[in-house]
């Protein structure tokens, strides 16, 4: 039995970044705790990865997986080839250009990736892909994707394309998800694929079957809404032993 076998993974997980101000006085990191639950729920250990994209190469060298987590800002357009700048994006450029080097180091490696919700539109752009920059001015009808009731209950379903790296793992042809974006991936990229579609037709989720485990999803796993949240955690630590 080889060591990865016999340990927990060690799976880095990135961190948001606040400005001074609330918690402290200086700049600060911040990770909401059932990111971290989860993994160690499904087997992992996480560690918290600072925004740093000089040593992201040193952290690659050490850790098993990657997950890439959400958060309250956007991806710089200028990444996927859009000039413009919709009036509801927000930047946070060091935690992008940190994210944007793990993940790109992390897929040379062929390290087990999740992306989740910002942290899937981020690695949707790592594999060519390009966003859609305000769902309301873009999508007819669109589903109410900041959902008014809180995060650890459902808004709205996904239908679970067939045939993806997400379905077998989750098991369904539907779950209930949570929803909390405004952005979402138009096009997955040349290798990718799409595995996971909203009602209004909103892209749930990518994946990249070039690689051991590279997922992205649009929700928030972490909160253990649905049967399928677990599975895809479960298969991430899965991945590292593989």
């Amino acid at each position: 039995m080889d060591e990865i076998s016999e340990r927990r993974p060690l799976v880095g997980v990135t961190l948001d970044a606040e400005q001074p101000g609330g918690y402290s006085a200086y700049p600060w990191y911040a990770l909401r705790a059932n990111y971290a639950e989860a993994i160690i729920a499904s087997g992992g250990l996480p560690v918290a990865l600072p925004h740093d994209a000089a040593l992201a190469g040193e952290y690659l060298d050490r850790i098993d997986a990657l997950v890439v987590t959400g958060g309250a800002f956007d991806v710089d357009p200028t990444l996927y080839g859009d000039d413009a700048r919709h009036a509801t994006v927000t930047l946070k450029e060091g935690r992008t250009a940190a994210e944007m080097a793990l993940v790109q180091g992390a897929l040379a490696r062929d390290l087990p990736v999740l992306g989740i919700c910002g942290g899937q539109q981020l690695l949707a752009v790592a594999l060519g892909g390009t966003l859609i920059q305000h769902i309301p001015d873009s999508v007819a009808d669109a589903l109410e994707h900041e959902q008014p009731n809180p995060r650890h209950q459902p808004g709205h379903r996904i239908r679970v394309v067939p045939g993806t790296l997400l379905h077998r793992i989750v098991g369904a042809d539907e779950m209930q998800v949570n929803s909390a974006h405004h952005q979402a991936v138009r096009d997955p990229g040349a290798s990718a694929v799409v595995n996971a579609l909203a009602p209004d037709g909103v892209v749930e989720g990518v994946e990249n079957a070039r690689y051991r485990f590279c997922l992205g999803v649009q929700w928030h796993p972490e909160f253990f809404i649905d049967p399928g949240d677990r599975r895809i955690f479960a298969a991430l630590i899965a991945a590292c032993r593989a």
